[in-house]
């Protein structure tokens, strides 16, 4: 069986992704399913998250994300995943050692700071510390198949494009030996 194709879109929080999910579902030709770590947080009886251990209820969801993911692809599903990957974020390891063979786009989600500004801070939130402490810790940019900025409109097109050409996904096979040679 063919594997499913796997989206994985990343940026601090108030990027875009969500957004350009919802666009790219409405537009791709082929069914993408959309995961990310609060699909496995919701599923979470609520209960559990004031509990002492509330902690590593989060730590599992994110855990079974990458597999699931995996999973998904190896049942021929395509997958579009949105997460916030940090330099300082072992998650990224591990989504590398199981996907790395897999056909897998690596995007980066941006959009200008006083866009990212006001998304922010129309959810209600603090724009400052979000931004102040994730941007930095993004994943460096030249880590990617694409950049994107998630104002243009012609971002869902150039993310369409680009899948056309499986061959091109090259951003985990780079991140995996990249990882295989400091071991």
């Amino acid at each position: 069986m063919q594997k499913g194709k796997i989206i994985i879109l990343n940026g601090a929080a108030g990027s875009g992704k969500t957004t350009i999910i919802r666009k790219l579902q409405e537009q791709l030709a082929e069914p993408f399913y959309a995961l990310s770590l609060d699909t496995f947080i919701n599923m979470t009886p609520q209960r559990f998250f004031s509990d002492p251990d509330g902690r590593s209820v989060v730590n599992r969801a994110v855990s079974i994300l990458p597999y699931t993911v995996k999973q998904f692809s190896d049942m021929g599903l395509n997958t579009i995943v949105e997460h916030v990957f940090m330099k300082i974020d072992k998650l990224i390891d591990e989504f590398v050692e199981l996907l790395h063979e897999y056909p897998l786009l690596f995007i980066h989600v941006t959009c200008p700071l006083e866009e990212h500004r006001q998304r922010l801070t129309e959810r209600g939130g603090n724009p400052d510390t979000v931004l102040e402490w994730q941007l930095p810790l993004i994943i460096p940019q030249d880590t990617y198949d694409l950049t994107i900025d998630s104002t243009q409109e012609k971002c869902i097109d150039e993310i369409k494009n680009f899948l056309d050409y499986p061959e091109k996904f090259k951003a985990f096979k780079t991140l995996w030996s990249q990882h295989t040679a400091y071991k």
